[in-house]
């Protein structure tokens, strides 16, 4: 009896550790890369919107690159979110209070997918919090928009562009 125990734990642990493994073999992450402007003139102290931005995805060439297809794709997730002030070199964080960014296409609604409720103060690179939002939709189609939300804590003295890197976690199904 204690044969067949023994023998059905080290089975479920086997299958455990295979079906792990090949989410590893079918997980990729997108980088995306795009650039955000704050004009001098932004109300300070108001939770508004900075100009929308267009992502074109080009998903089918990096699910081919990838091995699978947008049908195959189960889960899209942003992974890591992180704004890094260009321009002017010696700015940081400091006019800034909150920020939230969403995504849309035209086929669905609007989805929170990072904030960051507290800028620190001296900061010139910022890593939003994710918030696990499922993007496959998004991500499958050809474009998408990122809409930000910003609260401005003092005014803005010029323009600021702010680089916005982000890294979506795709996983596909294998068949």
């Amino acid at each position: 009896m204690k044969r067949i125990v023994l023998a059905a734990v080290m089975l479920l642990s086997l299958v455990a550790v295979a079906c792990e493994k090949i989410d590893d073999l079918l997980t990729f992450y997108i980088d995306e890369e795009e650039t955000i402007e704050i004009a001098s003139s932004f109300p300070v102290g108001k939770l508004v919107p900075i100009t929308p931005f267009t992502v074109t995805t080009n998903s089918e060439e990096t699910f081919k690159n990838n091995k699978t297809r947008a049908e195959l794709v189960k889960d899209v997730s942003l992974n890591r979110l992180t704004l890094t002030i260009t321009d002017p070199a010696q700015e940081n964080f400091d006019f800034l209070e909150t920020i939230e960014l969403y995504v849309s296409n035209g086929d669905q609604p609007e989805v929170k997918i990072a904030y960051l409720e507290e800028v620190p103060r001296g900061a010139t690179e910022l890593q939003l919090i994710s918030t696990n939002a499922e993007l496959d939709d998004f991500i499958k189609g050809e474009s998408y928009t990122i809409r930000t939300r910003a609260e401005i804590r003092k005014p803005v003295s010029q323009d600021i562009t702010i680089k916005a890197d982000m890294r979506f976690k795709v996983t596909a199904d294998p068949l």
